[in-house]
């Protein structure tokens, strides 16, 4: 007969072995059985909230990359409201061999693609359509620097990507800005157009700014009917790039 101290040592004994044997199990319950977590570097850190740009998996289509601020994100609209968007529903219409990536990103300045540029150019792009410029406006930026900063943005996709297509998309600044500042904005994406050798948007948002019925509540965005309009705005050029 087990002695009362030797059956207590065996119960002992059993439990921590059971506790051995729990602890794995528990730590382990949560992490996937096959995807490895690899931790992300410094820029990735640093970019990755900042730059929600979604680049495609390769899949044999041209891309098309459309960089540029909240005009380019459809901001207050579905993802599928977008000008980018409906542009891929025409690529797609007409069974071209394009994937549309829409880079932009609402509040963006031309300050501001300049700095994440290298970034989203990490993806192969085929096309490049560059939509940057209007907060710059908003903002009452020194325009020399917004110059400046698309030049930069040109000259890094250049570099990367000699020969590609590239499309500017033209804005206006409101006239209570002064005609001389409007001028000198407008001039900035005539004068890069000519100097990259790019197809330019003379406006991007002809027959759309200024019309309540095309704009969201705010007057400076267009609403899901006034993208259509924009589309076609960006198609009239695009489809010769294409």
């Amino acid at each position: 007969m087990i002695s009362s101290n030797l059956s207590t040592r065996i119960k002992i004994n059993f439990f921590l072995l059971f506790l051995i044997c729990l602890v794995p199990i528990i730590g382990c319950k949560d992490k996937p059985a096959t995807k490895e977590v690899v931790a992300p570097t410094t820029e990735e850190k640093t970019n990755t909230s900042s730059n929600p740009t979604k680049m495609p998996e390769n899949n044999n289509k041209k891309t098309i990359l459309f960089f540029g601020d909240s005009l380019t994100a459809g901001y207050g609209l579905e993802e599928d409201e977008s000008f980018p968007s409906l542009i891929q529903d025409r690529i797609d219409s007409l069974g071209l061999n394009y994937t549309v990536v829409n880079g932009g990103l609402s509040g963006e300045t031309s300050a501001g693609g300049k700095g994440r540029i290298d970034w989203v150019l990490r993806s192969a792009i085929d096309v490049f359509v560059l939509e940057l410029g209007a907060n710059d406006v908003l903002r009452g930026l020194d325009l020399n620097e917004t110059d400046k900063n698309l030049r930069a943005i040109l000259e890094t996709v250049n570099a990367k990507y000699v020969g590609i297509p590239i499309v500017i998309a033209g804005m206006q600044a409101p006239p209570n800005m002064g005609k001389d500042y409007t001028t000198q904005f407008e001039n900035i994406f005539l004068n890069l157009a000519k100097e990259y050798k790019a197809s330019l948007i003379p406006f991007l948002l002809e027959g759309v700014a200024g019309d309540p019925s095309l704009n969201l509540a705010d007057a400076k965005h267009p609403n899901a009917k006034g993208q259509y309009i924009v589309r076609d705005n960006v198609w009239k050029v695009l489809k010769g790039v294409l």
